[in-house]
């Protein structure tokens, strides 16, 4: 995503969804005891029907009422249901020709336990019927948009590409970015949560807003030190995460970057055409120990330069020495300089390292035309 825009414009038009979704469930969504008396109104009907028509509408048509009513009903409402479904389940039992075969019975039954199941974790989560899915949506769309980089000078482009574990929603790798109010200074947080997934990305959503705040708050050497105080408050089991921190000077590519437990960072030099890993005396991991001190690698962005900052998921592969992966991944930087540039160059590293789905995987690419 080249920065010459704030959020994605697909988050624009999701917001735009969600507003609408929230005031069809506000306003429109009728009431418990509208929708139970609406799905029993719809179990004698079909009742009704499948006596009259038994090709038509076979027992296993109340299937579909218990379905709607997981989805619609709270656990209470939802126990009335099944008692009514399951009286006029039982007056089409006697009455209908031929009688439902055992293993619709059974069919009917296991519907009906993993749809409690399922209307219950609803309910202790505090959510009703579709909402949870778009809540989680609003969720990403927010952690998304903490990583959106502010538009900056023409010279100046960022292109960063974020895939979660095994294709899930959710990723324990994730950037924010400020620009400063006096529009001179970008500063970048790449973070990798600990574990994967969706359990990471929980974390993740929680890590990114205050990161978020914390980013551009203060000076650039005290906002590692400040998230990792952040972190140790929380006393969480699986509670660090691995963090770059870069500051830019917009006017002179100046930059400050330092690292808490992450991989090194790498420096392309247009002058020589080479790759360089920089930041490779790296601070503790945040929330494993109370320290102030994370080393800090200064150096310039010429024209033409770039920054490239990633997460363990690129370069990590079980049985084999992190120092591999690097190699491979800073081949990929060499392909991507040779075939035409940095523009998209993000997913085409991505793409190019190989590394399966087994981990999220982020990477940002910072350059000066």
């Amino acid at each position: 995503m080249v920065a010459h825009a704030g959020a994605p414009p697909h988050v624009g038009r999701r917001t735009g969804l969600q507003d609408f979704g929230r005031l069809l469930r506000r306003r429109l969504l009728p009431s418990q005891a509208f929708l139970l008396l609406l799905f029993t109104g719809l179990t004698v009907l079909l009742g009704a029907i499948g006596l009259v028509a038994p090709r038509w509408v076979p027992p296993t048509y109340v299937t579909v009422v218990i379905l709607l009513g997981g989805f619609f009903l709270r656990v209470r409402a939802l126990v009335l249901l099944y008692l009514l479904v399951g009286a006029v389940l039982a007056y089409t039992v006697v009455n209908r020709e031929p009688p439902p075969m055992p293993g619709q019975i059974l069919v009917i039954g296991l519907t009906g336990v993993l749809v409690l199941v399922f209307a219950n974790s609803r309910e202790r989560l505090g959510v009703q019927g579709t909402l949870g899915e778009s809540m989680l949506v609003d969720l990403r769309d927010r952690l998304e948009a903490q990583g959106s980089v502010p538009p900056l000078p023409r010279q100046w482009k960022v292109d960063r590409e974020l895939r979660p574990a095994y294709g899930d929603a959710f990723s324990g790798d994730f950037l924010v970015a400020s620009r400063s109010t006096d529009g001179n200074t970008l500063e970048l947080a790449l973070v990798d949560v600990s574990g994967k997934g969706q359990g990471a990305g929980t974390r993740a959503l929680l890590l990114s807003g205050a990161f978020g705040g914390l980013l551009g708050a203060m000076e650039p050497a005290e906002f590692l030190p400040a998230a990792n105080q952040y972190l140790l408050r929380q006393r969480w089991d699986e509670g660090f995460a691995t963090a770059m921190h870069v500051c830019v000077d917009l006017r002179t590519g100046e930059y400050r970057l330092a690292s808490a437990g992450h991989p090194p960072a790498a420096h392309f030099h247009a002058g020589s055409g080479r790759w360089e890993l920089i930041g490779g005396e790296t601070g503790p991991a945040l929330g494993v120990v109370a320290t102030e001190h994370f080393p800090a690698h200064t150096a310039l962005l010429q024209r033409g330069d770039a920054l490239l900052l990633y997460t363990d998921g690129l370069v990590e592969t079980p049985g084999r020495d992190l120092s591999l992966g690097i190699d491979r991944l800073m081949g990929q930087a060499e392909r991507l300089v040779r075939r035409g540039g940095f523009k998209g160059g993000a997913a085409r590293i991505v793409d190019g390292t190989r590394t399966g789905e087994n981990d999220d995987r982020a990477l940002v690419l910072v350059w000066r035309e």
